[in-house]
């Protein structure tokens, strides 16, 4: 059996937005014209544009078309134990981080719930802007047990890997739970993600145990709605 007619379309199209044919941001022809251009039916050109809108290639806009953007990252850590850097790296897609805070604070009701402490002991509070390349993706803010890593504050995360040296500390991340809520961004949220205010967020909040189901992090994290989307693999 061949390949589908709006298969082949699909992929011809997704060719011209690599090699910049369909530029960033630029309307590519209507459905008519590509119909005359591939000399097949409306229908056949509707699928292959739609696809490639599911795949985040392209967008439809009112009273413009339809339009070259940026695809979404796919973020793949729903179902994997791996670090940004590892991800961003794995995609071709250079990471960054700034350290935007890192001290050590008094554990709240909430962060003393999660990592098994008291109200009040002493955690480390990490806040971290991730980037691909220069583009803000997700803002992370890290709890972690002080008695757990003693010198922790000693270490540049600019460079190093949070979970890399959990590992090197002797409590490395065996299982992590996560639950995910969408929520508008705030004033501050939007600045340092460089979206608009009210703009859909993602919104992690992660665990991570070490041996023994030991609580060793606890993170929130505000991933951008408009460049990340996310992979769930589940089995039976």
């Amino acid at each position: 059996m061949g390949i589908p007619l709006h298969k082949k379309i699909q992929q011809d199209l997704l060719d011209k937005i690599k090699s910049g044919e369909y530029a960033e941001n630029e309307t590519i022809p209507t459905e008519m014209e590509l119909a005359d251009i591939y000399s097949v039916s409306r229908p056949t050109v509707r699928q292959a544009v739609q696809s490639l809108v599911n795949d985040g290639y392209l967008e439809k806009r009112k009273k413009r078309g339809t339009v070259v953007k940026k695809p979404k990252i796919q973020q793949e850590f729903t179902h994997v134990i791996e670090s940004f850097d590892s991800e961003m790296n794995r995609k071709g897609i250079l990471p960054k981080t700034k350290i935007l805070k890192f001290t050590c604070v008094k554990a709240n009701e909430e962060v003393a719930e999660k990592l098994n402490l008291k109200l009040g002991d002493a955690v480390y509070k990490l806040i971290r802007l991730r980037y691909a390349e220069e583009k803000p993706v997700v803002l992370v803010t890290s709890y972690i047990p002080c008695h757990l890593f003693p010198e922790l504050q000693k270490i540049d995360f600019t460079s190093e890997l949070l979970y890399t040296t959990f590992e090197r500390l002797n409590h490395p991340i065996r299982s992590v739970s996560r639950k995910l809520e969408v929520i508008k961004a705030d004033e501050t949220t939007s600045d340092l993600l460089d979206v608009e205010e009210d703009d859909p967020v993602f919104y992690f909040h992660t665990l991570g145990f070490s041996d023994e189901r030991l609580p060793v992090e606890y993170s929130i994290s505000k991933y951008r709605g408009d460049i990340n989307y996310f992979v769930f693999e589940l089995s039976r």
